[in-house]
């Protein structure tokens, strides 16, 4: 009896749930893509409906694997994606990434730093929405919600949005090309913002089309640098020439000072939004405390 007590304590402790939530997730993701790509290549298809049918399979697996988790390990309802509101939190969350982007791409072609020099086909699109697909459902699946909310129900929101910012700025630090622009505007956008998009919506739907909406619109609309994301094919072809602080330089419109300003504001109303739906979360010790 002691063991199991021992086991079951272990099972569900954040940290253990944590690892093995991200290890599940990224194993199943990884499995499609080992799996999935030699069939694929057997047939007479192009690399982008392949491309497009991995990214399909496997943020649709990484979903599955989440709500298995959800239900099976922690035997919880799983609010976050309730398809009540999905319609509503993808519109909102893919809106808020597209524009964004956009006004990055406005203020810079307003100064004078950026030219469409060529439209390309709209079949052009492709890849870049294959890529942002994967990008958006996976990463937002594992950062929001597994590590995220697991680390938030344990911690605190506050606290775990101060991980989560710091963790990314850590992650970037040493990156090629790194500076403290480029650092500071990846720890908003990917530690601050779109945890608080979370936070204000309880909703994963949100971060996940706000991910997908940035991903699509800098490479693979506006043809700028996305520094995660490699592809060969975008809508306009542009020159980007001008400051560092208003292009982003080799790291793109996404690390530019329009950028840092303009997503700190952006989280910051959705944190107000959040408050004012009484959204945070105490740690888990002050919960403890109350009852």
């Amino acid at each position: 009896m002691k063991s199991q007590t021992a086991l079951s304590k272990f099972l569900s402790f954040f940290l253990t749930k944590i690892i093995i939530g991200v290890s599940v997730i990224v194993g199943v993701v990884a499995l499609v893509e080992w799996l999935g790509r030699p069939l694929l290549d057997k047939t007479r298809l192009g690399d982008n409906p392949k491309n497009l049918i991995v990214a399909v399979l496997e943020s649709a697996i990484a979903l599955v694997a989440y709500i298995f988790l959800c239900k099976i390990y922690e035997k919880r309802k799983i609010s976050e994606l309730s398809t009540d509101v999905f319609w509503k939190n993808a519109l909102i969350g893919f809106a808020t990434g597209f524009v964004l982007q956009s006004v990055f791409i406005l203020i810079s072609y307003l100064a004078g730093n950026y030219s469409v020099i060529q439209v390309n086909p709209v079949s052009f699109l492709l890849p870049s929405f294959a890529t942002a697909l994967t990008a958006g459902f996976v990463a937002e699946i594992l950062i929001r919600g597994v590590i995220f909310r697991l680390i938030e129900e344990e911690l605190g929101t506050i606290i775990a949005l101060a991980i989560l910012t710091l963790l990314f700025a850590i992650m970037h630090w040493n990156a090629k090309g790194a500076n403290f622009l480029s650092v500071g505007s990846t720890a908003i956008q990917s530690g601050l913002l779109l945890s608080a998009v979370y936070v204000a919506s309880r909703s994963l739907w949100l971060p996940i089309f706000l991910h997908f909406a940035w991903d699509f619109a800098e490479p693979g609309v506006f043809g700028a640098i996305n520094p995660g994301i490699t592809i060969d094919q975008t809508l306009l072809t542009n020159k980007i020439d001008g400051p560092l602080i208003l292009t982003g330089g080799q790291l793109g419109p996404q690390n530019s000072i329009q950028s840092l300003i303009l997503c700190a504001i952006a989280s910051l109303i959705f944190l107000w939004i959040a408050k004012q739906k009484n959204n945070f979360i105490k740690p888990s010790w002050k919960r403890k405390n109350i009852s």
